[in-house]
């Protein structure tokens, strides 16, 4: 018995040291073909690292058997990926302006990369150290905010629409931007956190242009923001994940990438465009003025171009992706998804958010700044009926403390 467990003992050891080396116990792969191996090499055994802050839940990250991209990245080069995440467009500009930390890549969206090279925060990307950029549509090149495609390298695009609970909201109520104003929905909305999008919406439903600057327009748009303060449970940006899935709200705006994710957690959600349009967004790649590595940096942006690597992405976080060859081999279920890829009258009636001047800019964060600091009572009915209590109360302790008061009398 003692050799058998001895045996055992030794077994197990030898497993345990190999494991590291044959990925038995891996709850991913790793493994990529890329097109150059030799192209990765070039900064193998110097220690490097590469600082990258991309949004949550927005990379293929090895659960659920997918390719874990920066593990396989780290392989292949032997550069260590320090990843951290943001959760908004302004997030990520706040962080960049004040120049406290110093990141490599950054993945912003389109009316930010605009506002980021308009304020020196980015440089220029090599291509010639890029090889895979001719894998990128030419739909989604030259793009307005980048139109000489020299700070960016398109990552992923998407739609907003509405996610909701089948079970709480009838299909037919969410053809508009109305719904999210809809006191029938008291205390069950959520609502983006950040300005650009919250205002988008305001401003969509109102019959204005996604990128107006007209002063009065973007006032009344905050106008309706304060108005449905009182109807929101909350502002969110990656809590609607566990918000929605949970069913702890019913309606919300969001990205379509992330509705299928959270549709795919849970079959009681959907997803709708509104009939009055959308925004088209375009989330790039792109290498901060600040940057320490910018040659490891353009190898990074090369390797999440490489097909495989694009395919795995796409395929786990649910994004429609710019990579031409990619898009041919994604499985049936994710080339078909209408929510990522969307019919030709819902692209129609998008649009594309331009990087806003400065003047307006600071008007926008202002009027948010207001938005967010109303009285957020959600019912307007609560202090009236708490102050009513009160004075019940109060009452009721008076009329006790008589009654108390005569009883000692007699």
């Amino acid at each position: 018995m003692k050799k058998l467990l001895s045996l055992m003992f030794v077994f197990v050891t030898l497993l345990a040291l190999l494991v590291p080396f044959t990925g038995v116990t891996a709850l991913a792969y790793t493994d990529v073909e890329v097109e150059d191996e030799d192209y990765y090499k070039r900064f193998y055994g110097q220690g490097m690292k590469l600082y990258v802050f991309n949004w949550g839940e927005y990379i293929s990250d090895g659960s659920d058997d997918s390719l874990d991209i920066n593990k396989a990245f780290e392989e292949l080069t032997g550069i260590e990926v320090i990843y951290s995440t943001f959760a908004s467009n302004e997030e990520l500009y706040a962080k960049l302006r004040a120049g406290s930390v110093s990141y490599d890549i950054v993945i912003p969206s389109d009316y930010m990369i605009g506002r980021l090279v308009s304020e020196g925060l980015l440089q220029k990307i090599d291509l010639d150290n890029v090889p895979n950029y001719h894998y990128i549509d030419d739909n989604y090149k030259n793009m307005v905010y980048d139109p000489n495609n020299e700070y960016s390298v398109p990552y992923t695009w998407g739609t907003v629409g509405i996610i909701y609970n089948r079970n709480m909201v009838d299909d037919a109520d969410v053809t508009s931007w109305n719904i999210l104003w809809d006191a029938r929905y008291l205390g069950e909305i959520l609502m983006f956190d950040n300005s650009r999008d919250a205002f988008a919406i305001s401003l969509k439903r109102l019959g204005y242009s996604y990128n107006t600057t007209d002063e009065n327009e973007l006032r009344e748009a905050a106008e309706e923001l304060k108005k449905q303060k009182s109807l929101i449970q909350a502002y969110v940006m990656d809590e609607i994940f566990d918000k929605m899935q949970g069913e702890e709200a019913v309606i919300a705006p969001y990205y379509a990438g992330d509705a299928i994710t959270m549709i795919g957690d849970n079959e009681n959600l959907a997803f709708a465009v509104p009939e009055e349009g959308t925004n088209l967004f375009i989330d790039a790649m792109c290498i901060p003025a600040s940057a320490k590595n910018k040659e490891a940096a353009e190898m990074y942006i090369n390797f999440m171009c490489e097909t495989e690597v694009a395919v795995a992405n796409c395929e786990y976080i649910g994004y429609s992706t710019p990579h031409s060859e990619a898009l041919l081999e994604l499985d049936e279920e994710m080339a078909g998804n209408v929510i990522a890829y969307p019919p030709q009258e819902v692209i129609d009636k998008s649009e594309v958010f331009l990087s806003l001047p400065s003047e307006t800019n600071k008007l926008v964060d202002e009027l948010w700044t207001e938005v967010k600091s109303e009285n957020s009572n959600r019912n307007p009915w609560v202090v009236p009926v708490i102050l009513v209590l009160m004075l019940l109360a109060s009452i009721a302790i008076n009329v006790w403390r008589k009654i108390k008061k005569k009883k000692q009398v007699y």
